[in-house]
This record gives C-alpha cells, structure tokens and sequence, in this order.
C-alpha cells in the first residue's frame, strides 16, 4: 500500500485523465504509481516521455537481449516473477 493518496480520476487534470486512460488500455488497470506521480503534472509528462524512449528502444533491441537484461533486473532486486 502506498503512503500517499492518489488522485482520483474525478479530481485529475486533462493529462491525468488521458494517463490513465492510456495506463488502463495497456495495463488492463489503473496503477499506483500513475495516480500518485498525477499529484505533479511536469513530473507525470516526464514520466510519459521517459516510458515513450524506452519503448522505442525496447522495439530496436535484440528480443532475447531484451528478456535476458528484464530477467537479471529482476533477479538483482529480488523480484519473484
């Protein structure tokens, strides 16, 4: 659980809403981490921009180099998945 609130979607700004729209098509559900970064509209639109290159740079990689580096990411931080 979170130690901040986040934003519901009635109270979020037009960029909140189109992030969680956006966030609920690829994800399937709204996360945490969206609604809480929506408190800050500058810090969310860097997050989008930032997400935006790595996706870009995920499609030009090698698909086995990319799922070996997500499997030693994961096992660097102790993720059971």
């Amino acid at each position: 659980m979170a130690r901040i609130q986040g934003v519901p979607p009635n109270k979020a700004g037009l960029f909140a809403r189109i992030a969680y729209w956006y966030t609920k098509k690829t994800l399937g559900r709204l996360i945490d981490a969206v609604t809480i970064t929506a408190h800050s509209t500058p810090l969310l639109k860097g997050v989008a921009k930032m997400e935006s290159a790595q996706k870009a740079i995920m499609k030009s990689a090698n698909p086995a180099l990319v799922t070996l580096a997500e499997v030693k990411v994961a096992m660097m931080v102790g993720c059971p998945f």
